[in-house]
């Protein structure tokens, strides 16, 4: 019984000992979450003030439609590809299209087995006009700008003609050949005249993403822009515009704009022509800048920016989230914490080796949690030091210094 009550007791004492070391690192995790550190290290960063918003994208762009949009289109430019004025961009069915390209395609099997079958021994010239006919038979098949169909038949022809004038014209290969290809040259005339080719009126990027807005949201008048105009326009944000399939628009490439709602005091107290900087959903932040600004109730600023780059990308949407970042700055990034005010002046206090120093700095921006300082030029601090002969303006801040976290002044020197 004895052994046991000992037992007991050895158990007693360990659990007690368990459950006390248990607190301890219960209260150690406590006091590091509450507080990680009371030093930290001067890094250099960059501070953002920013903030997200829903913008508009609004767009000098041009729909260009052509008569027979019910047959159906072939896309000549490809989508955010650029365009000089009078280029054709796309081109619509024919009404007989798909029957007049199977009739020509009957007719180039055709021409080729008329090629192949003459057993007639021909000179090498005549054999070399035969492999450029191949060719250039193979490539007209695969073309459809009009322009470069006119070059290509026009080549071709001439090659018959030589082929025929060495073969004999009067052969019966010959005949049979030109025979062939007059009966391709009508066909393509039947399809080309019924063809309608749409050719860009003015210089962009082409685009088939119309969604009917092109118009509405326009750079004319930003006057007419207001937050109950965009919020009416009942637009998702994000949503991507879809592909029109009877006609297409030419985008001004050289800039497009962004209208966007805010309640911020930088919104409302900032000037037209001010640059600023936005983030995509990308992550690619551009430089932008502030072409128009509505102040819309006490609360809300309409703000229009004026962007350069992106725009082939942004052509996709009408409405999207981004960041506007109203300013950025690089240098010696420390926590506001580390920081102390005194008679007007900046402070840190820098830990080495046990050694408190208290040092001046000048800081250049700032947000709810870090600032980037800098140390003052030497004509500051020589009418700083005719101003307060206690200030030591031999100590400076550097990277990787440690600095403490809420620090006494009375503690440094």
């Amino acid at each position: 019984m004895r052994k046991k009550g000992k037992s007991d007791s050895k158990k007693i004492i360990i659990y007690i000992a368990f459950f006390l070391i248990l607190i301890y690192l219960i209260y150690a995790v406590y006091l590091l979450v509450k507080q990680p550190t009371d030093k930290v290290t001067v890094e250099n960063g960059t501070l953002y003030l920013q903030e997200t918003n829903i913008g508009y994208v609004i767009r000098d762009e041009l729909v260009v439609k052509g008569n027979n949009y019910k047959n159906g289109m072939e896309q000549i430019k490809n989508e955010g590809e650029k365009t000089a004025k009078g280029d054709s961009i796309y081109r619509y069915y024919s009404k007989n299209e798909e029957q007049l390209k199977k009739q020509i395609s009957e007719l180039d099997n055709k021409i080729q087995e008329a090629i192949k079958g003459q057993e007639r021994m021909f000179p090498s010239d005549v054999k070399l006009l035969e492999n450029q006919l191949d060719k250039q038979i193979e490539i007209l098949n695969k073309i459809t700008d009009i322009s470069k169909l006119t070059e290509y038949k026009k080549q071709i022809n001439d090659l018959i003609t030589k082929k025929s004038k060495l073969s004999g014209e009067t052969s019966a290969a010959g005949t049979y050949l030109k025979q062939l290809y007059d009966q391709r040259t009508n066909l393509e005339e039947q399809l080309n005249s019924g063809a309608e080719y749409i050719n860009a009126p003015i210089s962009g990027i082409v685009s088939y993403k119309v969604d009917g807005l092109e118009e509405t949201l326009t750079p004319n008048n930003f006057s007419s822009i207001s937050k109950d105009f965009l919020e009416n326009l009942k637009l998702k944000t994000g949503q991507l515009i879809a592909t029109n399939d009877e006609c297409g628009k030419i985008i001004d490439n050289s800039k497009c704009y962004i209208a966007t709602i805010t309640n911020s005091e930088e919104a409302k107290n900032t000037s037209i022509d001010k640059k600023v900087q936005i983030r995509l959903s990308n992550n690619k932040v551009i430089d932008a800048k502030i072409n128009y600004i509505s102040q819309e109730n006490e609360e809300d600023t309409l703000i229009i920016l004026e962007i350069n780059k992106q725009i082939s990308e942004l052509a996709n949407y009408r409405k999207i989230s981004f960041d506007l970042i109203w300013w950025s700055n690089t240098g010696l990034k420390v926590p506001n914490q580390a920081i102390v005010e005194e008679n007007g002046l900046n402070y840190v206090v820098r830990n080495r080796a046990g050694y408190l120093n208290k040092i001046l700095v000048k800081i250049e921006s700032k947000n709810d949690k870090y600032s980037i300082v800098d140390n003052y030029d030497a004509e500051e601090l020589k009418e700083m030091e005719a101003l307060n002969s206690d200030i030591n303006t031999m100590r400076k801040i550097s990277i990787y210094d440690e600095l403490i976290l809420n620090p006494d002044l009375s503690k440094a020197e």
